[in-house]
């Protein structure tokens, strides 16, 4: 009887350099002064990466190396499926975990953000009343509060590798003979 070999160790160190990615991705262009809601094209090429481009490229390895260097060439859809979902929540829990921590030592990049929207909502829409900007800056603060956006970050990212997982594993599925 051959022993199963979890698919969490080739999972957990492309997640951490998913997740480092992601950190300099945002550290870089602040320490440089860049504000991504200006710069729209530099925010598209990080959006593209972070949630397209980076998940399944990383996902695609760490399933290939589980498949190849861990379980002997073969790989079942449900392994394929906890390696590319394992990924992308470590990933997400190091950027969550990342906001939290940075909105304690910077609280006034939040300010910043806000004034940046609320001026930008403004230009958009100069018909909203005051009580329409309110109500929208009001919901905005809610949901961008570290403690709510963390574990949104972490579902949102785990869904993400669900998605790409599902694909990734149907091409790379190698299951077992049955007499094996």
């Amino acid at each position: 009887m051959s022993e199963i070999t979890s698919p969490a160790k080739s999972a957990v160190q492309y997640g951490v350099i998913f997740g480092i990615i992601m950190i300099l991705e945002f550290v870089i262009p602040y320490a440089m002064g860049l504000n991504l809601m200006e710069n729209k094209t530099l925010g598209l090429v990080l959006n593209l990466l972070n949630y397209l481009f980076l998940p399944i490229i990383l996902i695609y390895i760490a399933v290939n190396n589980y498949k190849t260097n861990i379980n002997g060439g073969f790989l079942s859809f449900g392994q394929a499926l906890k390696t590319g979902v394992t990924v992308t929540v470590v990933a997400g829990l190091i950027v969550g975990v990342f906001t939290i921590i940075f909105n304690m030592i910077f609280p006034e990049y939040m300010v910043e953000i806000m004034e940046t929207t609320k001026k930008m909502m403004v230009e958009q829409n100069p018909n909203m009343t005051q009580e329409q900007l309110d109500m929208s800056v009001a919901m905005m603060e809610k949901f961008s509060s570290p403690f709510i956006a963390a574990p949104v970050t972490v579902a949102m990212y785990a869904f993400i590798g669900l998605i790409y997982s599902l694909i990734i594993g149907a091409i790379l599925k190698n299951d077992r003979p049955q007499g094996y």
